[in-house]
């Protein structure tokens, strides 16, 4: 038997293992990709959605200035975010402001009986828990991208290869406190 075939064996397998183990990070990298799309598309329908609200709530109460700069400013921050952190503080910018926002249709009866409020409330709410679906997805792709780079024998060449830990889309501080509503 010829000697050299065995160690041109070794290289060959090892070489297929190299190339399967970057294929299969390389998908899950754009499977971490492809979820984070997702998120910034639910954010984009609930940026999109807040005008309209805005606009049916200023119609009923005009003189609650204050709530539609705070909410514009939210949503400003929110579309001009570039990272999952900066994302993440903006998103929870947005939330208290609309919260703050949909408890002043409390003072104003005539509002929550209108069709159209009635209707863009039932639409953010929806699109509120295809946010939280949306994030829940991401992370658990970041959580399973993360552990398989971290993992022998991926960590013995992901980071030769390019590939680094990806961040979750983590609250920021202060979300355990429910955002105050003063009237």
């Amino acid at each position: 038997m010829k000697k050299w075939l065995i160690p041109v064996g070794i290289i060959v397998l090892l070489g297929v293992m190299l190339v399967s183990g970057y294929n299969n990070l390389v998908k899950m990298s754009e499977g971490v990709n492809g979820s984070w799309s997702q998120v910034q598309n639910q954010l984009q329908r609930r940026a999109d959605l807040i005008p309209n609200l805005v606009e049916t709530v200023k119609g009923y109460a005009s003189q609650e200035k204050e709530i539609f700069t705070e909410v514009a400013e939210a949503r400003s921050k929110l579309a001009g975010a570039t990272s999952v952190g900066a994302a993440a503080q903006a998103d929870q910018a947005v939330t208290g402001a609309l919260g703050r926002l949909l408890a002043i249709s409390e003072n104003y009866p005539q509002l929550k009986s209108d069709a159209n409020f009635r209707a863009l409330q039932d639409e953010l709410a929806g699109t509120e828990n295809r946010i939280a679906v949306a994030r829940m997805d991401y992370n658990n792709t970041v959580q399973s991208y993360n552990a398989k780079i971290k993992t022998i024998p991926s960590s013995l060449y992901a980071g030769l290869l390019g590939f680094g830990q990806r961040d979750y889309f983590k609250p920021t501080a202060n979300v355990e406190n429910v955002p105050e509503v003063k009237f």
